[in-house]
């Protein structure tokens, strides 16, 4: 394993803000470990340079370090209970939803929430903040063109009203979605969190990071969401004591703030 990982970090945070101190230093390690073979660098010091003074370089290393796996209304049955029990309930107290979709990656998740918002109300009512580290990202989700596959799970009716095959293989997300969502860059770790949400949904991105900053993050995500609003996490993010962040299980990785 390529030696001076701990100087890379540090400096890697004084560049990019990001704290890789934060994440599984195994987990990470490998990760980075592939890249960096790719770029024929020798040591953790040599890659940085190659990142400090190449900015493709530096998207190349904040997207494998950012994981990108996503697809519409991934793991469904959990958007059907999102659907079918959480919905209704924060509606029937607000008629208007704060909604934020947090590390949204390439925008599957924030356009997912609309579409299933989308059978409660217009959709010119829709407003999601949808964040993500990552500009690459945030510029793929903008874009709004996904391979097929990214489609596996979106009901036959969704796929037919909001989606156009473009080429080969691909289709685009129907611009009156997108107008439902508002990217920004956003650090979870570092940036300071909004307040008074209805719904924030973060998923399958905290398993990447230590307890302490799992905790950290769950405190910050508690305070973000006002009384009674519900925070829904990924299928192997359980939280397991939710009452010490003044959360209570509403279903299987549904919290609700108390």
């Amino acid at each position: 394993m390529p030696r001076g990982y701990e100087e890379f970090t540090q400096n890697i945070k004084k560049l990019t803000g990001v704290d890789l101190s934060l994440y599984k230093e195994g987990q990470m390690k490998r990760r980075l470990t592939s890249l960096y073979e790719k770029k024929g660098c020798k040591s953790f010091q040599e890659y940085f340079r190659v990142i400090q003074s190449n900015h493709e370089a530096l998207n190349e290393f904040l997207d494998r370090m950012t994981i990108n796996v996503s697809e519409f209304y991934r793991n469904q049955k959990r958007w059907e209970v999102l659907e079918k029990k959480i919905l209704p309930s924060l509606l029937a107290s607000s008629k208007k939803l704060k909604v934020w979709s947090a590390a949204c990656s390439t925008g599957e998740e924030p356009y997912t929430i609309a579409m299933i918002l989308s059978n409660f109300m217009p959709l010119h009512q829709i407003d999601i903040l949808a964040t993500d580290i990552d500009e690459n990202v945030i510029a793929r989700a903008k874009l709004g063109l996904y391979p097929e596959r990214s489609l596996a799970e979106v009901p036959a009716n969704m796929r037919q009203k909001y989606f156009t095959q473009e080429g080969s293989g691909f289709y685009k997300v129907a611009d009156e979605i997108k107008r439902t969502v508002t990217f920004k860059k956003h650090n979870l770790l570092a940036d300071r969190f909004d307040t008074g949400y209805d719904l924030i949904v973060c998923r399958n991105v905290l398993i990447y990071f230590t307890e302490e900053a799992k905790n950290t993050l769950y405190e910050k995500f508690s305070t973000a969401l006002k009384k009674d609003g519900v925070f829904f996490v990924g299928s192997t993010e359980q939280i397991f004591n939710p009452i010490n962040y003044q959360l209570e299980t509403l279903d299987t990785f549904f919290y609700k703030k108390i």
